[in-house]
């Protein structure tokens, strides 16, 4: 259980949670905090249980055991997934970009970009501070978009796709952004020039920020917090710094030497 009560200044609390696929659990018993405006790093080898993490709190999956708190709420547990648990936490302030980014190949970057606003879908059940992010101010962040508008996403680099999901998440103004695998497909330097815009949005929005990723050293490096899984439990949590004081035991999680 965890040691921290649920508080409004939490956007996330995982305690002891259990989520899998079709009645199997294999992420278990994972305590997690998010704050407002504070940027978390979710770390572990492939299969340790990320995605399935991630996809539980955005509604993509039931809660099997423990208790989850988004925003406040606590989602019941469940067998199965109810859409309208994924469409009330999307509502309600949580952006998820999926680790295959989630955008409409076919439309062009200023299209997405519309999908991504509230006047750009039904404004039925939004919250009422849902005001949407000013465009500029968005591709401030990400000036490489302003001169690829009118380019279908399914033609942008690999960067510029990631650039672009990004954006569309942050112009609903989440309270809660989860970003699965960030770096897939993407050189480091590219890495290391999105890793401190999600910095940058967690302390200029105040959302709470929770990102899966593979470049451990980089995300160490913009985030307050950060929890290793391995085989679907906690293993190692702390702050950023003292978890990369034991990075030696981190890249031992991936490598498979636990």
């Amino acid at each position: 259980m965890s040691d921290t009560e649920p508080t409004v200044d939490q956007v996330l609390e995982l305690d002891g949670l259990c989520a899998g696929y079709d009645g199997v659990a294999v992420v278990h018993d994972v305590d997690l905090v998010v704050r407002p405006g504070e940027v978390v790093a979710l770390l572990g080898a492939n299969g340790a249980g990320k995605t399935t993490t991630l996809s539980t709190i955005s509604g993509l999956l039931p809660v099997m055991g423990g208790t989850m708190t988004v925003l406040g709420e606590t989602p019941a547990t469940r067998r199965r997934m109810v859409v309208r648990d994924v469409w009330r936490r999307a509502r309600g302030g949580v952006a998820h970009v999926p680790e295959d980014r989630g955008l409409f190949y076919d439309l062009t970057v200023a299209e997405n970009l519309r999908l991504g606003t509230p006047s750009g879908r039904s404004t039925r059940g939004r919250r009422p501070d849902a005001e949407p992010m000013p465009l500029d101010a968005v591709l401030e962040w990400f000036p490489a978009l302003r001169g690829v508008m009118d380019r279908r996403a399914g033609l942008l680099s690999g960067g510029e796709q990631q650039m672009l999901a990004l954006a569309r998440a942050v112009l609903g103004r989440p309270r809660l952004l989860l970003v699965d695998e960030l770096s897939l497909g993407l050189a480091p330097i590219i890495v290391s020039t999105l890793l401190p815009v999600l910095r940058t949005v967690a302390e200029e929005t105040g959302a709470g920020v929770l990102v899966v990723e593979q470049h451990v050293p980089l995300v160490l490096g913009v985030a307050d917090h950060a929890y290793v899984l391995d085989r679907g439990r906690v293993v190692l949590s702390g702050t950023a710094a003292e978890v990369a004081d034991r990075i030696d035991d981190v890249e031992a999680g991936y490598l498979g030497e636990r």
